[in-house]
């Protein structure tokens, strides 16, 4: 089994632990991502899980759920409305099973797939590698939506982080072209310090351009969890203050990063 695949898998229980500690009422609470709520985040969760497996097993019923969630965007719902509507009241506790289930459905899809597989996405098709990676991505990006609602403290991190600090520093070009704007030729290098050991370095040609600091604070930037301004980044160089200020590692539409102070540990109690 590819290690990407257990990753996900980790990632998937870790966040299933935190869930599954809530109070009923939780879940109805809006996170600081968006005003959504924490039932909002595991459908949208959840609806990705379901077409990543559809594209893991029937590319027909893939195509058929794209192309429908696609024509009711285009009708006038936006992500979050049709997500609801999909999902048709399926909430807290049940919402909770019937997500890791399909899950766990999908890392077995996954498991099973050549290691040069590659599977059919909104986007370009992607290896089971980075598919795997991107699905760990997004968990670990929304779960943190909820540690902040909560006022917990996340539970230190894995060596699998290190699946999406790589696609953080393997999608600074797309971050760009995603923008319209032109690909710097100057890529900065990255170092990051992660508690296990010598520092994840990503080297580059010395421009005086350079990212520093923990692997979090790293992956938090550039899955727009925090505003670089609110971590322990140190920021070298005019492309990389301008990367660290536009950086998104996941498909889709251009966001905005969250201004400074937006996003952080809600007090608890």
């Amino acid at each position: 089994m590819l290690q990407q695949v257990t990753d996900l898998r980790d990632e998937g229980d870790e966040l299933h632990r935190l869930l599954a500690s809530l109070a009923a009422d939780d879940w109805s609470r809006p996170t600081q991502f968006k005003a959504w709520t924490v039932n909002d985040i595991v459908q949208h969760l959840h609806v990705g899980d379901l077409m990543g497996l559809a594209s893991a097993t029937d590319a027909a019923a893939f195509a058929a759920l794209h192309a429908e969630i696609r024509a009711r965007r285009e009708a006038g719902l936006s992500r979050l409305e049709e997500t609801r509507q999909r999902m048709d009241g399926l909430t807290g506790a049940a919402l909770l099973a019937r997500w890791r289930q399909v899950l766990s459905d999908l890392c077995d899809a996954l498991a099973a797939k050549a290691p040069d597989a590659r599977l059919t996405w909104v986007g370009p098709d992607m290896g089971v590698r980075m598919f795997a990676t991107a699905r760990q991505m997004e968990i670990w990006s929304h779960a943190q939506a909820i540690y902040d609602l909560l006022g917990i403290t996340r539970p230190m991190p894995s060596p699998r982080i290190r699946n999406i600090a790589e696609l953080g520093v393997r999608t600074f070009g797309w971050a760009y072209r995603n923008r319209g704007l032109d690909v710097p030729a100057t890529i900065p290098s990255v170092r990051l310090e992660n508690g296990f050991g010598p520092a994840w370095v990503w080297p580059a040609p010395d421009t005086g351009n350079a990212v520093s600091g923990s692997v979090v604070a790293f992956c938090q930037v550039v899955t727009q969890t925090r505003n670089v301004a609110d971590t322990d980044l140190v920021v070298h160089g005019d492309v990389a203050r301008h990367w660290m200020s536009i950086a998104q590692c996941f498909a889709g539409p251009p966001e905005t990063p969250p201004a400074p102070g937006t996003r952080h540990a809600s007090p608890r109690g």
